[in-house]
């Protein structure tokens, strides 16, 4: 039987494994396998990536460099360009983008170019797990029939179908690729089988569900409650601001109970492929059976308001000292979306850094992790000197809370600070030059 010939391939760790989409997601979990001893073939279409890996070079500050080189000196990690490789390949994760377009809507544009370029080379026993987030249904309803225009093999009988959620977090260590409970939701329970057989030769723990549909789901519960949260303890503290209550005390003080609740925090936004993309999928494909997502929606209309807000309160810092914004040098600290990676996906910095320009600020920043951005509307260098830029700064404004930053001297030479992560709660005690979110 087909299902029995690739289950003894991969239990012997023989099967031949392919990574579409050599990002975020997909280079780790290519190094992952080929740690298992798997030998793994990343394919990608931009050519610098593939070029870089193959020099043994790593572009991910997740992956070492020495981890990557080990790998592909030992001939278990290559990249290619090419998905005609795929003949010779036996499993097949797919990890590629899946972002939102302009207008809200889904754009899955790379799954459906990923899959009608692996359709020709489906071939029997072959087995092809999703790991891009997306809305319920797309492996059944986008993935398989593409797979399926090309021949007429049987999923669950000649090849095995499947999503797994990916659950990267970029800076992490505590939780990785190898230790994240994995779930996988085959086509058929054949596929799931097979799939969740094949993932547990290379990761900790693997948590099979019913359907690829369920798996979809699940990842779509976890970002959507994180977004929800998130944007939850965004609209407390623009309450707190309005009753003159310091709403991180409150958060503090909220998390000292022991059971029933989880602390959150505020900031200018949220950032991330995931937690703002992610639960919006889910709103869509709710609309097109003609169901509101309220929370959904409430939620992401406050987050995208934040950083309107932070702008604000910007603005009202420089008021207090008869500063105009319009004029004033205003130096973002932290231009990647969250502490410590240089990961500039959704960053909400990019909207404070657009609307302060709007308004006639002269805006810099400062990111030991980002060098230089060119992302969407915003070019520019990161300031190399962080006690120059903040001393010529009207005002310092804290968006990102990189641990690399030396903040007692932020504090000491800077005129005025806007602080969105309370990051100064130790160094600036009610200090009249600190404005907090």
């Amino acid at each position: 039987m087909v299902k029995d010939e690739i289950m003894e391939l991969i239990n012997k760790r023989r099967a031949n494994i392919a990574i579409i989409g050599l990002g975020y997601v997909g280079l780790p979990l290519a190094v992952t396998f080929a740690n298992a001893g798997f030998n793994v073939t990343g394919i990608d279409p931009i050519q610098e990536k593939v070029d870089s890996i193959n020099r043994g070079e790593s572009y991910i500050l997740d992956v070492p460099n020495s981890v990557v080189r080990k790998h592909v000196e030992a001939g278990r990690l290559r990249a290619t360009t090419d998905y005609s490789l795929l003949t010779e390949i036996d499993a097949v994760s797919i990890c590629v983008p899946t972002p939102l377009r302009k207008t809200g809507d889904p754009d899955l544009s790379f799954i459906a170019s990923a899959s009608e370029s692996l359709a020709p080379y489906l071939h029997r026993g072959m087995v092809i797990v999703l790991e891009s987030s997306t809305y319920p249904g797309t492996t059944r309803e986008l993935v398989l029939p593409k797979l399926s225009e090309c021949c007429d093999l049987k999923v669950g009988e000649d090849f095995f179908l499947a999503f797994s959620p990916e659950r990267v977090d970029p800076g992490r260590t505590d939780w990785t690729t190898y230790n994240t409970p994995k779930v996988v939701g085959g086509i058929t329970p054949a596929c799931t089988e097979v799939s969740a057989a094949w993932y547990a030769q290379a990761l900790e723990t693997i948590v099979p569900v019913s359907t690829a549909e369920v798996a979809e789901m699940t990842k779509l519960l976890e970002n959507t409650f994180r977004m929800i949260n998130i944007s939850m303890v965004n609209e407390l503290a623009q309450m707190c601001d309005r009753l003159g209550i310091d709403v991180w005390e409150v958060i503090d003080a909220a998390a000292t109970k022991p059971f029933g609740f989880m602390k959150f925090t505020p900031g200018p936004g949220m950032g991330g492929h995931c937690i703002p993309v992610d639960p919006l999928y889910l709103s869509w494909k709710m609309k097109s059976i003609n169901y509101t997502a309220r929370f959904i929606d409430l939620a992401s209309e406050i987050d995208s308001n934040m950083p309107r807000y932070v702008v604000t309160k910007i603005q009202d810092a420089l008021n207090r000292y008869k500063k105009p914004l319009n004029g004033s040098k205003v130096l973002i600290l932290g231009v990647a979306y969250k502490p410590n990676v240089n990961d500039l996906r959704e960053s909400p910095a990019f909207d404070v850094i657009h609307l302060l320009q709007e308004k006639g600020a002269l805006v810099s920043y400062y990111d030991p992790f980002v060098p230089e951005v060119d992302y969407e509307f915003v070019r520019m260098n990161s300031e190399k000197d962080l006690a120059a830029a903040v001393e010529k700064a009207d005002l310092v404004a804290i968006i990102t809370n990189h641990s690399k930053v030396d903040y007692n001297l932020v504090f000491e030479k800077a005129q005025l600070i806007f602080d969105a992560r309370n990051t100064l709660k130790n160094i600036a005690k009610k200090s009249p030059k600190v404005f907090k979110l």
